[in-house]
């Protein structure tokens, strides 16, 4: 079976691809197994932190760089990453890549330190932040608006929360039966497989004159390093330490110099037109206070079925099983829920049920059991997840035309990103001294799981305001 492409604009749009037959299974395909391979290498991290913690000699904030040098990275270029694929060719910059993020997996793997594993992470991210915004923009460039893309999208998001979800269990079984290094390892043979596909498959956009916005770009990645690094330095030396709160206000104010630009640019990175949309605005703001609170729930929930249930690496990654088979089951159903329900009424239930999981898993302590305190929540985690990651995808490109498609795309993965380098460093912050007076490391270590989950539920709370605000009472005025 073949089509037509089309782009949601105009033929000969910047941003349009070239007109001709493709195949559209293959076309999802390769971009969803190339944006799976990403979000799974980012989850199988947390199943192997415990390990890689003893085997670097790294502590809690240590730790917390594994993650966030590979988010931070991801996040801030994002928008870098949008903006190359516009100028030179959505495909050829995808490719590009597939090639850094594989690569730099090869390195992570074979990290002989603590410092040149962060190092490679954060290469993993520079690789990411080409990938991802690419592959979406081609994936809203191939599919025609209506049926077709609300099903692709369906599955891109699903692929979202079912890579996140499945990392966990790869990442236990790798770490138990061969080493951390091997999930990492993996992702070499399959960035080759899709490198040699996508110029078979994928349609090339053809690239566009105009200016880079040089300072655009340099203004939200060093902004966002700099919060981030001031949130997760709190940890160790405290909210009033002079390197903390020279760190945050520098990222504010590089944050705030980023906003003036964009105003003034001819070409901007980050157009402020996108944020017309009070939908697409909601979709930006609930999907980084969701990520915030989700990073939390994979990093915390781990450590505490490893460090307090006594689960190994393997139990852990299965134990994820109550909300990954939900998971998976919802968000396949989310395009017959589509055609009875709005967007915006399972966003909102799915951020619901998230937070009511969330509150009750975030009550854990040293003496919980699994099927109680963990399994049973997860299943609301599952569920609500399920049902929010493609309308978050979907509101987050509503809307927009051809040229606008890079710079959209950009947006949603970067606040997916940031959305997780921000939460746990602010997680990671917030409980650090939960539980220092318990002799009981158990004891100590379910103290601070519960602080973090609390404050995950405060995320959550917002971000379920955030989608009535925006999104629900957009669609009812409607």
């Amino acid at each position: 079976m073949t089509i037509t492409q089309h782009a949601p604009g105009i033929a000969g749009q910047p941003g349009a691809p070239a007109p001709g037959p493709a195949h559209p299974r293959a076309i999802l395909a390769v971009i969803l197994v190339s944006y799976f391979m990403i979000l799974l290498d980012n989850s199988i991290i947390f199943t192997a932190l415990p390990t890689i913690g003893r085997a670097m000699h790294l502590s809690a904030s240590g730790l917390s760089w594994v993650q966030d040098a590979y988010t931070l990275v991801f996040g801030g270029l994002l928008l870098l990453g949008a903006r190359l694929g516009d100028l030179l060719g959505r495909r050829r910059v995808f490719v590009a890549g597939l090639a850094v993020f594989a690569t730099a997996s090869l390195l992570v793997g074979a990290a002989p330190t603590g410092w040149f594993l962060v190092a490679a992470r954060a290469l993993q991210g520079v690789g990411a932040a080409i990938v991802a915004p690419s592959s979406l923009s081609l994936l809203t460039a191939s599919f025609p608006e209506g049926r077709e893309r609300t099903r692709a999208v369906a599955w891109y998001g699903a692929a979202a929360g079912i890579g996140a979800s499945l990392g966990l269990v790869i990442g236990g079984a790798l770490t138990s039966a061969v080493s951390w290094r091997a999930g990492f390892v993996i992702n070499l043979p399959i960035g080759v497989a899709m490198i040699a596909l996508a110029p078979r498959v994928l349609p090339e956009t053809p690239g566009s004159t105009g200016r880079f916005d040089v300072v655009g770009a340099l203004t939200a990645t060093l902004g966002m390093g700099a919060l981030v690094f001031g949130i997760i330095g709190s940890a160790d030396a405290g909210w009033g330490s002079p390197t903390t709160v020279a760190s945050v206000l520098t990222g504010a104010l590089l944050l705030a110099t980023l906003v003036v630009n964009e105003a003034r640019a001819a070409q901007p990175i980050m157009p402020l037109g996108l944020f017309a949309s009070r939908v697409r605005t909601g979709a930006y703001l609930a999907r980084l206070l969701y990520l915030g609170a989700m990073i939390g729930f994979f990093f915390f929930t781990t450590q505490f079925l490893q460090g307090v249930l006594g689960f190994s690496a393997l139990e852990a990654g299965i134990g994820f099983f109550p909300m990954t088979v939900v998971n998976f089951a919802v968000a396949m159903a989310i395009p017959r829920l589509g055609r009875r329900f709005s967007t915006a009424t399972l966003l909102a239930t799915g951020v619901a049920l998230t937070l009511v999981g969330m509150a009750w898993l975030s009550r854990v302590g040293a003496t919980s059991s699994y099927l109680s305190a963990v399994a049973l929540p997860m299943v609301l985690i599952g569920a609500g997840q399920g049902l929010a990651f493609a309308p978050l995808t979907s509101a987050g490109v509503s809307g927009v035309t051809a040229d606008q498609a890079g710079a959209a795309s950009g947006l949603v993965n970067t606040a997916h990103q940031l959305g997780m380098a921000l939460g746990l460093a602010l997680l990671v912050a917030v409980s650090a001294r939960a539980g220092s007076g318990l002799v009981d490391r158990a004891a100590a270590l379910a103290g601070q799981v519960s602080t973090a989950l609390t404050a995950g539920t405060c995320l959550l709370a917002l971000c379920l305001v955030a989608t009535l605000a925006l999104i629900v009472r957009r669609e009812r005025s409607a």
